[in-house]
């Protein structure tokens, strides 16, 4: 139980408002949580959680991540936001994941699944960014992609287009992303895209809590 719960983390971050639901005591919810988001697909959490005398369906630990609800935290006032996207897909279907980081702490400070990449997927993605922190001083770090240099101009916040140095960061939290869903062939199956998107943002959430 040591070794496992060292592995997958702390559990400050989950709160299990909905626990009066469930039948399973709720620290060992937060492990099976931990596990299914830091490394476990949700056949091998169950088998874990068999090991400590817990019986659970698959879908009862999916449920678990998607009832918990959970966001990266907000109020940050980074000095610097690397923006970035990567595809994810979803039922055979490309998505785009959109990512601010916090490159100086190697957080996730936003984080949204669309269907395309446009300027105002890209302007309602920032909007979203600056209704939960203070991103108003800070210089946004992008690379080449048109639509998010007009997005951050059109929002009036400063940028710089740059491939190195601090947007690297963005590059190695997205590439945490691509590892863990690795496990999925970097693909969701027989799920939706809001179902998906959820996974994604509590994935990014345990993320934040190992830095």
């Amino acid at each position: 139980m040591a070794e496992i719960a060292r592995i997958s983390g702390r559990s400050d971050w989950i709160d299990l408002y909905f626990v009066e639901r469930e039948r399973t005591p709720s620290e060992l919810m937060e492990l099976g949580i931990r596990l299914h988001l830091s490394r476990l697909s949700l056949s091998n959490t169950i088998s874990e959680l068999e090991k400590l005398g817990v019986e659970q369906s698959r879908k009862a630990v999916h449920d678990w991540v998607q009832k918990a609800d959970l966001q990266p935290a907000s109020d940050a006032s980074p000095d610097h936001v690397a923006l970035d996207e990567t595809v994810i897909r979803i039922n055979g279907q490309q998505f785009w994941l959109y990512a601010a980081i916090n490159p100086e702490a190697n957080k996730f400070l936003h984080v949204r699944l669309f269907t395309t990449t446009t300027t105002a997927l890209t302007q309602q993605f920032l909007r979203e960014l600056r209704e939960k922190h203070d991103v108003s001083d800070a210089v946004f770090l992008v690379d080449h992609a048109q639509h998010l240099a007009a997005a951050l101009h059109r929002a009036g916040l400063r940028f710089q287009t740059i491939r190195h140095g601090n947007r690297n960061a963005a590059e190695r939290v997205l590439r945490g992303i691509k590892r863990r869903t690795s496990s999925f062939s970097n693909s969701f199956s027989h799920v939706d895209p809001a179902t998906a998107e959820t996974w994604l943002q509590a994935f990014a959430v345990w993320w934040n809590s190992l830095n």
